[in-house]
């Protein structure tokens, strides 16, 4: 019975994943690196109130900080999920970012714990790694009980079952690695600039995290109930510091975007035999090496001797595939050949008539 009931949660969650791509009638503009800012908690939901501090007004705090910094390059556009104190419903987030066809989701919060606990910590959505994870997305789930509706938006998502939360990381696999390099960037600022105690980039199921189509990440910016942390968190300083920090890493992380498809070698060795095969079926895989802003031809030189590197346009961020094959074991070869040439973040993404689709259905479809 707990099987079925995951399995039909699984099946709510790929639904609602994929009923998140209409599009708005909003301005958003595609021709810019779309970032949307998530100040956690919020109205009726103060978050963890240590040592006096409310959460919800830091985190917001912080959001729009952020932001104004990000709104200084024209080549970005700033999308938050709320700017003032009103409560909004965790999927609603995701659906903001999802709508605006946002290139990175960041939410902000503030950690607590009885203990004497404090410094940053940065999560992208996987597996909890150890019970202390698992708390923490506990509290940051619970927040759907003060939702209207809950038990619907969620068909029965329950925060306190380590089954349920293992159930919604099947369908961000595809971001993994770029939510990892955000988080890691994010961490370096907060270590290197501001001397914060690092407590390093951890995977856990973040529901908030689960409903966007882009690489996310959600940001614990210290212990209010640390009262020195806390303290820090709560004065203007500290909040332009860790604003500027979180600002400066999403900076670098999308100058990192554009120098990966713009500073290859043209001596580089040419492979001599093509990565593309013929399709045998309606399910097409590529190993995805590269995204920017910048149209770039599908030249051996610019992509480090790779041949059968295709071009897709993909809102206004260009996507670079390596390989193209119906045969998943090839595939798995093709994205060694890719990491082997420097591409040590590429991952595999699958095609269904034209379509991108999610790995894992793709792989459910190929061996049926």
């Amino acid at each position: 019975m707990k099987t079925h009931r995951v399995l039909l949660f699984v099946s709510f969650i790929i639904v609602l994943t994929f009923s998140s791509f209409i599009k708005t009638d909003g301005n958003f503009n595609k021709d810019k690196f779309v970032v949307v800012l998530d100040a956690g908690h919020g109205g009726h939901d103060p978050g963890n109130l240590g040592n006096g501090y409310k959460e919800k007004d830091i985190a917001l705090k912080i959001v729009l900080e952020v932001g104004r910094i990000l709104q200084k390059d024209p080549n970005i556009e700033v999308v938050y999920t709320r700017k003032k104190d009103v409560f909004i419903d965790l999927f609603v987030r995701g659906q903001i970012a999802n709508k605006a066809n946002a290139d990175l989701f960041v939410s902000v919060h503030c950690n607590s714990h009885s203990s004497q606990a404090h410094g940053t910590e940065t999560f992208v959505l996987g597996t909890h790694k150890n019970q202390t994870n698992f708390e923490v997305a506990k509290k940051e789930n619970s927040v759907i009980f003060l939702e209207d509706d809950y038990e619907k938006n969620y068909a029965g998502f329950d925060p306190n079952s380590p089954e349920s939360v293992m159930s919604i990381l099947l369908s961000q696999e595809e971001y993994l690695d770029q939510s990892i390099t955000l988080a890691s960037i994010i961490q370096k600022k907060f270590t290197h600039r501001l001397k914060r105690k690092n407590r390093g980039v951890k995977q856990a199921g973040f529901i908030v995290l689960h409903q966007t189509v882009m690489p996310s990440v959600l940001v614990e910016t210290g212990f209010l109930t640390y009262k020195k942390e806390g303290s820090y968190l709560n004065s203007k300083k500290g909040q332009q510091q860790m604003s500027s920090s979180i600002a400066n890493a999403i900076l670098e992380y999308k100058r990192s975007l554009d120098k990966n498809v713009n500073n290859f070698s043209s001596d580089e060795e040419v492979v001599k035999e093509l990565a593309v095969e013929p399709i045998l079926g309606d399910i097409v895989f590529k190993v995805q090496i590269a995204a920017g802003s910048t149209p770039l031809e599908t030249k051996p030189y610019n992509f480090k001797g790779l041949q059968g590197v295709s071009r897709l346009k993909d809102g206004h961020v260009y996507k670079y595939f390596y390989g193209a094959t119906s045969n998943y074991d090839k595939i798995k070869v093709l994205e060694g050949e890719a990491a082997e040439k420097g591409y040590t973040s590429s991952f595999i993404v699958a095609f269904k008539d034209g379509k991108k689709i999610a790995l894992i259905d793709a792989l459910k479809t190929t061996t049926n």
